[in-house]
């Protein structure tokens, strides 16, 4: 994939913003780092996809990771050149696909052409809502320490959340302690980041375990199944319908991980006792 550098003029993914705090009894003057979030749109072969509101960081992990999770590619090669536009009212990702991958999403968006307005606009039928995503593989297996040190390495590896506390973090943990991170204002973002973060380095989410600040909703099961992640830990309650999405695409759902356990709620047969 090329990248062209020429645009890539971003804003920060934080900033100083003069506030006036009430503490203990008195007013305090000063400033606080706040989180950026800003309008960033995707798009491929010159048509408009998705705008989403995102940190503007990592970008380029970011676009070939929502690439890759919505199945858009199914190969890093298969987008021929990225360009990151600091556009007026925000940033735009320009990606231009190669050979059939482009056919395939001219036919796609052929067929997806809709009113806009929500997530689900545009699709044919509700059973698209849930997508078929691919079975997770089977082989890895961690202990329930692995998991506790997998959640207890987040913290320090987030260095926006330590200046803003306002921002999730996606990251994949091996069990030889190698740790990648991204972090966004967006769940979904992360994940999608950490996504183009593996790709970029040639790594399979299959060989660890995905770690999410927050709750698990279906988006980031679908997203961890078509990284063929096959363990996926998040630090609050999973909804009702991720479990039941991850049970039958056979991924181990850990949820609610926090300093005194977890809760595992899909296939525990990856999770052992010992080391």
């Amino acid at each position: 994939m090329s990248v062209l550098e020429a645009s890539r003029v971003v804003p920060p993914p934080a900033r100083l913003v003069p506030r006036q705090a009430w503490r203990d009894g008195s007013t305090l003057m000063g400033e606080r780092a706040l989180a950026e979030e800003v309008p960033v749109a995707l798009s491929y072969d010159g048509a408009a996809h998705a705008v989403l509101m995102a940190t503007p960081d990592d970008l380029d992990d970011f676009a070939l990771g929502f690439s890759y999770t919505e199945g858009i590619i199914a190969a890093p090669a298969e987008i021929v050149e990225l360009t990151v536009v600091n556009a007026a009212d925000g940033i735009v990702l320009r990606m231009w696909l190669g050979g059939d991958r482009s056919d395939a999403f001219a036919a796609r968006r052929r067929r997806f052409v809709g009113p806009a307005g929500c997530g689900m606009c545009g699709l044919e039928s509700l059973a698209e809502a849930n997508r078929t995503i691919p079975m997770a593989s089977d082989g890895l297996q961690v202990s329930r320490q692995d998991i506790a040190e997998a959640v207890a390495s987040l913290p320090a590896r987030q260095p926006l959340n330590m200046q803003t506390r306002a921002v999730h973090a996606a990251a994949f943990w091996r069990a030889d302690r190698s740790l990648v991170l991204r972090e966004d204002v967006g769940r979904h973002n992360a994940l999608d980041k950490l996504a183009g973060a593996l790709l970029h380095t040639d790594r399979s989410a299959a060989d660890g375990v995905i770690v999410l600040s927050s709750r698990i909703s279906i988006e980031l099961v679908q997203k961890a199944a078509m990284m063929r992640a096959a363990i996926i830990v998040g630090v609050s309650a999973p909804t009702a319908l991720a479990v039941r999405t991850a049970e039958m695409a056979g991924l181990t759902l850990v949820g609610i991980a926090r300093d005194d356990g977890f809760e595992v709620f899909t296939h525990p047969e990856r999770i052992t006792r010992y080391r």
